[in-house]
């Protein structure tokens, strides 16, 4: 379990949901008015010192407020967060457009890709086995999302998502045993993209087995989308197989 007691938790949980929501870095006053921790603003801000020096927030280079690391951003999907529940026009509207490509893969791929990016507001990725192929849609996304009003963060990503080599080796690097993986940008050795993040699942497509995901800013809806991803996974298996 994190080494962290229930105070730290609320606040770090806090201070991630407010940074999501709003894409600014966060300060204790802000915590203190909006979210009901029960202890002065002193307090939050000694924690927050300490949540720093334990690698759960970094100090933001524009104002005195911090905003979550990699590392809290894992502990908030893995432990801290409680996944929604999709709702029945999103499940039933999912399946009618997938359905319709049932017996050919690649454009079931491609359709999910879609469907990822609509619902994620980020760029949707399917990548056939053996890294053949990859897929992608919602480029425009990308422009509503503070972090890639930078040109050169744009740039960097739209290259790497051309390169199929290069999105293997980033989906290779979020392998782990849950269901739905993760990839953050510091991860990735080029500071041009540490602010995005990868989500992906793998997929067996009637045998064949792919990967079905979303890139954007590493302020994703996590607890919708990967419920999401989950459903995609599980419907492209029944459906496809």
């Amino acid at each position: 379990m994190i080494d962290l007691v229930a105070r730290q938790i609320q606040i770090l949980r806090a201070i991630i949901e407010e940074f999501v929501s709003t894409a600014k870095p966060v300060g204790s006053d802000t915590i203190d008015k909006k979210y009901n921790i029960g202890v002065s603003p002193a307090t939050i801000r000694n924690e927050m010192v300490y949540l720093t020096k334990q690698g759960y927030l970094k100090k933001s280079h524009i104002s005195a407020g911090r905003i979550p690391t990699p590392l809290a951003l894992r502990l908030y999907v893995n432990e801290l967060m409680k996944e929604k529940e999709l709702s029945v026009a999103d499940e039933v509207g999912a399946k009618e457009k997938i359905w319709k490509h049932r017996l050919q893969t690649d454009a079931l791929l491609y359709e999910a890709a879609k469907l990822m990016a609509e619902k994620s507001g980020a760029v949707g990725l399917a990548m056939t086995d053996k890294g053949s192929r990859i897929y992608h849609s919602g480029y425009a996304n990308l422009l509503n999302m503070p972090e890639f009003f930078d040109i050169r963060v744009t740039r960097n990503v739209l290259n790497l998502i051309e390169e199929v080599d290069m999105m293997g080796e980033v989906f290779d690097l979020g392998q782990s045993e849950n269901p739905v993986h993760l990839v953050f940008g510091k991860e990735l050795g080029n500071k041009n993209l540490d602010q995005i993040s990868v989500i992906y699942t793998d997929v067996n497509a009637a045998g064949r087995m792919c990967k079905l995901g979303v890139l954007g800013s590493h302020r994703f809806d996590y607890a919708y989308i990967i419920p999401m991803m989950k459903y995609f996974k599980a419907l492209i298996e029944e459906i496809a197989g």
